[in-house]
């Protein structure tokens, strides 16, 4: 019965887990460029029942092996194994802005941060101090000859990330676009950020077919399907309570069990 508490007990933790997740995607639904995250679970090793002292042992030319016939398994509950994030690409949403811009395909922009050089998908941009192309932040947008400065010059963007002056259609920069090996595992830092991690690898220059091209004047929304969200947070709180119950159930046997013991004795 004890293990029984145990194993309600992990079930509520990891939909806790999941609910978390889902309220977050639906908090951020209308956030450019976000990405949605998952919960995903995975039981503990079950145990294999056989019934004791059933049938003996039987012989065979190898030696002796047990008869005892298998009743089932049993499950010792179950905890969060990560939360990752789902990279899908989000819809465009067309703004009209110079300085709004959607990754069609995989990559990411790069950022200047205190912290050295962070990683987003959120294009909706403005010219800051100085010139400089941030992000609402304050962030610098990074190209490949360093943070990006326009001033007050009017430009245009090819799909390739050249920012050419509208003026003379003289060449500013290049639009640093990165990708890594395994983007998965790509540490989410909040407003809108990302940094490299071990697993994920260092990022790189994305060139030819791996980089992804750039749109001007649109900005690439959520992710997240409000409906499929609202369905999951159901089936949640359905997993939740279900997993209440086995543990009322439990703590009335073990209450009777108890006040039975203790008449009987």
């Amino acid at each position: 019965m004890v293990r029984g508490w145990y194993t309600g007990a992990s079930g509520m933790n990891a939909q806790q887990y999941r609910l978390d997740a889902i309220s977050n995607n639906l908090a951020n639904v209308d956030t450019t460029g976000y990405k949605k995250d998952v919960a995903v679970s995975k039981s503990f090793p079950e145990l294999l029942l056989r019934r004791m002292r059933d049938d003996g042992e039987g012989v065979n030319t190898f030696g002796s092996y047990d008869v005892a016939p298998v009743i089932g398994k049993v499950g010792l509950g179950v905890e969060t194994n990560e939360i990752y994030t789902i990279f899908e690409q989000g819809s465009f949403k067309q703004t009209d802005s110079t300085t709004d811009m959607a990754l069609s395909g995989e990559g990411f922009f790069a950022v200047e941060t205190a912290h050295g050089e962070r990683y987003t998908r959120n294009g909706n941009f403005m010219i800051g101090k100085e010139g400089f192309l941030e992000t609402k932040d304050g962030y610098r947008l990074m190209g490949e000859n360093g943070p990006i400065q326009v001033g007050e010059t009017k430009f245009t963007i090819n799909p390739d990330g050249i920012i050419y002056s509208a003026e003379d259609m003289s060449e500013i920069d290049r639009i640093k676009l990165v990708r890594f090996d395994n983007e998965r595992y790509l540490n989410k830092l909040g407003s809108s950020l990302y940094s490299e991690t071990q697993t994920s690898g260092s990022a790189y220059v994305a060139e030819g077919n791996e980089r992804p091209s750039v749109v001007q004047g649109y900005i690439e929304t959520s992710n997240v399907n409000v409906v499929n969200e609202m369905v999951q947070m159901i089936e949640v709180n359905r997993a939740y309570e279900a997993n209440q119950k086995t543990i009322q159930a439990e703590d009335t046997m073990m209450s009777t069990l108890w006040s039975k013991v203790a008449v009987a004795r």
